[in-house]
C-alpha cells in the first residue's frame, strides 16, 4: 500500500473534523415519559374543580400538564384522572406525588395509573 500523499491525508483530516463539528451540533434525544395520574379526594364532597387547579398549579421545567377527566370510584366519590409529559432527567414520579399530596384538604393520595417512555 502506498503511502498517503501529503493532499490526501490533509483532505481525510478535513472531512474527519467537519463530521465531527456537525454530529457536535446534533441535539441530544431528551428522554420523556408519559404519565397518567391517578388523585383520589377524601369524599364525595370535595371540590373536584378546586383539586384540579391545584394540581395543574405545579410547575416545574420538562412537565406539561395535559387532558384530565372524573372517574367515579364509587358511592359518588370521583377521582380525577390527569395525563402529563414529563423530561426523564428533570421530573421523576416522587417529585409529582410529593408536591400533589401536598395539598391536604383536597388530595387524600396519587397513584401512577400509566407510565409510557416516548
Amino acid at each position: 500500500m502506498a503511502p498517503e500523499s501529503e493532499e490526501a491525508k490533509r483532505l481525510r483530516e478535513e472531512r474527519l473534523a467537519q463530521y465531527e463539528s456537525k454530529k457536535a451540533k446534533k441535539p441530544a434525544l431528551v428522554a420523556k415519559s408519559s404519565i397518567l395520574l391517578d388523585v383520589k379526594p377524601w369524599d364525595d364532597e370535595t371540590d373536584m374543580a378546586k383539586l384540579e387547579e391545584c394540581v395543574r398549579s405545579i410547575q416545574a421545567d420538562g412537565l406539561v400538564w395535559g387532558s384530565s377527566k372524573l372517574v367515579p370510584v364509587g358511592y359518588g366519590i370521583k377521582k380525577l384522572q390527569i395525563q402529563c409529559v414529563v423530561e426523564d432527567d428533570k421530573v421523576g414520579t416522587d417529585m409529582l406525588e410529593e408536591q400533589i399530596t401536598a395539598f391536604e384538604d383536597y388530595v387524600q393520595s396519587m397513584d401512577v395509573a400509566a407510565f409510557n417512555k416516548i
